[in-house]
Formats: C-alpha cells, structure tokens, sequence
C-alpha cells in the first residue's frame, strides 16, 4: 500500500490540510494519507502548540468520516524534537510492506537541504509536492518528485487561531465539527 505521509503540527488542523490531502488521494496513486502530528517541529518553538493529544483529537475528529485518511501519533513516543528522517525509519520498521511517500509544499522543498539526514531521506523516499505560491519547484537535490497543483487557500492555523484569541469567527476555515470543538474546549484563547 501506498501511504502519504503529511506531516505538521495541525494547529489547529484547517479546510486547507483537507482540502490538499483530497487532492492529493484524487491525483496520486496513494491509497491513504496519514496526517502525522508533530509534537514538536525542529523549526517551530514548542510553547506555541495545543497541547499534542487535543491537536490529535482535532484531526481524529476532522478525517473520522473519511476511510483514506487517518491520524498518526507515531512522533509522539519518538525523541525530541521530531526529525523527519527518525520517524521514517520507525515507520518502515513498523510497517514493511508499505511504501511511504513525504508530501509537502514547494517552500518546504527548497528548504529540505537544512533537513537532518535529507540526503538518505530523498534516497529512499519519493515526495509528492504541491506548488505554493512564490515557490518554484526546482530539484537541483535529485529527489524522486510527483508534483500537483493543488487548489490553495490562503489561510493559515496562525490566522485561525488569532481569530479565536479576538473571539471572531472561525466559520468555514475549519470543518464544522472542530469548530465546535475549539469552542467547546476554549482552545486557543490565551495569548502565548
């Protein structure tokens, strides 16, 4: 089995995420995308995130009607911070006879030369990569590369949450049901 691995910290997750991971199951021979939460991005400073099991539970919720989506917490019982490299090698372990392939945007491609080990991870992965605005896809690392034009809202977690902090509206930029939760749980409310 194919499986994409979509890794972030889904802070909260958004119609964004879905919307490219939809995509992505409809362009692509992958069977399944996994949204792998990340406890901790190397790049990202910990004090920002939701606590790790309320941004699983968020995701859990968003993709719980959708069969070639799940959720994955495999980072969470790995060493911090999260490198991509580490979580791969436990995953092939784990799961043999699947086949992973990395999804990402064109900005983080052109920055995958400052990932740790990103010379064994372009050796034995294959990345499916959406184009991003002002990010040209260029592969001068030699990676094996599926790309796709996605269809891109301009909305960010960063966006949503500040939405919420000033008590608006997050309508229609995350699904329904987690925007219930978000308020239900008073997520995102104190500035940090």
């Amino acid at each position: 089995m194919r499986v994409g691995l979509f890794f972030g910290s889904f802070n909260p997750i958004h119609i964004g995420h879905l919307i490219i991971a939809n995509h992505i199951l409809n362009e692509t021979d992958l069977n399944k995308i996994w949204f792998v939460i990340s406890p901790q991005n190397p790049f990202k400073p910990a004090h920002t995130l939701l606590n790790n099991y309320d941004r699983l539970h968020l995701v859990n919720k968003a993709t719980e009607n959708d069969p070639r989506i799940k959720a994955s917490d495999v980072e969470f019982k790995l060493p911090r911070p999260s490198y991509t490299i580490d979580t791969l090698n436990h995953l092939q372990e784990k799961h043999p006879t699947n086949e992973f392939v990395i999804i990402m945007g064109s900005d983080s491609f052109q920055n995958l030369n400052k990932w740790k080990n990103y010379e064994t991870i372009i050796k034995g992965f294959q990345l499916s990569i959406y184009k991003r605005p002002g990010f040209e896809i260029v592969n001068n690392i030699n990676a094996s590369i599926i790309t796709t034009d996605a269809p891109l809202l301009d909305i960010s977690a960063t966006y949503i949450r500040e939405l919420v902090r000033q008590n608006k509206s997050i309508k229609y930029l995350v699904p329904e049901n987690i925007e219930l939760e978000i308020q239900n749980n008073v997520f995102f409310r104190q500035k940090k």
